[in-house]
């Protein structure tokens, strides 16, 4: 998904071997969590599927919820993030940031984002897992941010900045069920423009 070749020009064989078998586990299980259901799906059954045996499971993935919540996405956002040109605001390099890398993805790899994020959104231990997983989400973006405003990772504004940006994006999150990806990438703009606005209702 996120972690095409492409986007790892760096890779050698064996780590983009690496990469494919972690991709291959997780669209085998989402795939299996569709047809069956989260708790009717065994790790053997997954590790089948994706032709590994569960020890390789296990080396990928400690638990069937990391399975789950890895998200490819967050080291594409975090490059593309970076990226962005010097002058822009955090929150302008942010919003750009959404746009590139969403518009980027094919519809395949689309569908197995939506496929993953109603899972997580239907499964209560998921949801809750999600929760635990936010404070490392807001450290990434801490981290990110800090480097572009060239302050402290720990600098209270930059901390609240990563917790209103990611706020932001999960309240979009939850609401966007059902929705056509397009109206998903429009809301989560129009939310971080928001922001931009100074959150004024």
């Amino acid at each position: 998904m996120a972690s095409r070749d492409d986007e790892q020009p760096a890779l050698g064989l064996r780590e983009r071997k690496k990469v494919r078998t972690h991709e291959a586990i997780q669209e085998h299980a989402l795939r299996l969590f569709h047809e069956q259901g989260y708790a009717a799906t065994t790790i053997e059954q997954i590790a089948e599927a994706a032709e590994v045996s569960p020890s390789t499971f296990f080396r990928y993935f400690p638990t069937k919820e990391d399975v789950v919540m890895h998200d490819s996405l967050d080291p594409v956002m975090i490059k593309a993030l970076e990226e962005q040109p010097a002058e822009l605001s955090p929150i302008q390099a942010l919003r750009a940031t959404m746009r590139e890398v969403y518009a980027g993805l094919s519809a395949e790899e689309m569908a197995l984002v939506r496929e993953r994020e109603d899972l997580i959104r239907s499964v209560p231990e998921l949801r809750a897992r999600m929760l635990d997983d936010l404070a490392k989400t807001i450290d990434m973006v801490a981290e990110a941010t800090a480097k572009r405003v060239r302050r402290p990772v720990g600098d209270l504004g930059v901390r609240v900045f990563a917790g209103a940006f990611v706020g932001a994006v999960i309240a979009v999150w939850l609401q966007m069920v059902d929705r056509p990806v397009a109206d998903t990438i429009e809301h989560f703009d129009a939310a971080l423009a928001q922001l931009e606005a100074g959150l004024k209702l």
